[in-house]
């Protein structure tokens, strides 16, 4: 049922669907009120966040996280699937969900470039229950992606202004940013001004051994820390837990492919690399033997821990399975935790075939906004 409704998703852009522009009730992105984030305002992306380091000897002394002044580039982030909202697609009536999905994953990309993040009528988790009915979601797929195309163009038109940009999704918004990569940048001119696409949670195809085809055409995975116009991409799963066949992320149900993995730490590292985390120390998500306790010394003194290699990842390609593999480096005596959470988990379950999927941005997001604050700075 779950695949079903992600494949949805997938196929919002197959040979005989309607354009996007087709869709019902375009949604106007003149309108500020349509994004979360747009430079220059006061918005969830403008405000530092209350941070605090996780470090073997407990907790480190509260600090903002940095909003740069005038970067050089832009970031154009799409939010996961988080909206309670009751039909097959969200409203742009945005709830807190919406908001905090931003602030956790996007937000703190302000320390490195301008950030662009539209509201849009995603499929909800509603649809999820509605594709067990039999419910057809095409059409709700078409609308999600209708609306992601259309903000795209009008940041294009209206803000861009030539400026290299950097694409970030995760889970439903990764898979927002394949169809409009395949869409309106592949083959074109604005591509030469990717400088990444960083789209993990949601699987991409490529060729056993290779760094290019399958999902994208001309679009390679990154190899190297500085390279621009590449992907990155992974699906993380526990050390010792391995996407198991026919798992919704990590395996490739087509033979001769495999699911794209590139180390969000090292980009083309096949080994283990130590990760720059930051967690939402806050988070209601469910976990394996119950909430993490993050210190011994007590709770968190901020809402957000930034850990630097209490965990590594490493890549790995078997055959079909392509996954980031996650190790966590306990130390009993040690005042820092000794577990982690990111499984999902439904109604007291916790689903094998997704693997660590609420942690694939919190793992390794300092990397992240480091390697982004190093593209602004080489392209200049």
């Amino acid at each position: 049922m779950i695949r079903e409704f992600l494949t949805a998703i997938a196929a919002m852009a197959s040979p005989g669907q309607p354009a996007a522009e087709t869709s019902p009730g375009a949604v106007d992105y003149e309108l500020g009120q349509n994004w979360l984030c747009l430079p220059g305002r006061e918005d969830v992306c403008a405000k530092p966040l209350p941070t605090a380091t996780l470090d073997p000897g407990g907790y480190g002394r509260p600090a903002l996280s940095p909003v740069a002044g005038t970067p050089s580039i832009d970031c154009f982030y799409v939010y996961p699937t988080v909206s309670r909202d009751k039909g097959l697609n969200s409203d742009l009536d945005l709830g807190a969900e919406e908001r905090r999905a931003v602030e956790v994953q996007f937000a703190r990309f302000s320390g490195a470039c301008r950030t662009f993040a539209p509201a849009y009528r995603q499929m909800t988790i509603a649809s999820i229950a509605a594709m067990s009915a039999g419910v057809d979601v095409s059409k709700a797929a078409l609308v999600a992606y209708a609306d992601v195309a259309n903000a795209w163009k009008t940041y294009l038109a209206k803000h861009n202004n030539g400026r290299p940009f950097v694409l970030i999704g995760h889970s439903q918004g990764s898979a927002m940013m394949q169809q409009l990569i395949r869409q309106e940048i592949e083959g074109k001119p604005i591509a030469g001004r990717m400088l990444r696409a960083v789209i993990p949670g949601y699987n991409v195809l490529v060729p056993q051994g290779r760094v290019v085809g399958g999902t994208f055409k001309s679009t390679p995975l990154c190899t190297s820390p500085r390279q621009t116009g590449c992907v990155l991409t992974w699906a993380t799963f526990r050390e010792n837990n391995p996407p198991p066949e026919g798992a919704m992320f990590g395996w490739a149900k087509a033979p001769g492919m495999t699911i794209a993995c590139t180390n969000p730490a090292k980009p083309g590292s096949k080994d283990w690399e130590r990760l720059d985390s930051v967690w939402y120390a806050r988070s209601s998500a469910p976990v394996a033997g119950g909430p993490v306790q993050w210190s011994t010394q007590g709770p968190p003194p901020t809402p957000y821990l930034r850990t630097r290699g209490l965990v590594s990842g490493k890549c790995i390609n078997d055959g079909q399975r392509g996954y980031l593999s996650l190790r966590t480096h306990a130390d009993p005596k040690d005042r820092r935790t000794d577990r982690i959470g990111g499984e999902v988990g439904i109604g007291g379950l916790f689903v094998p075939g997704w693997g660590m999927h609420l942690a694939d941005m919190d793992a390794a997001l300092g990397n992240l906004v480091a390697q982004v604050r190093e593209l602004e700075r080489t392209s200049e």
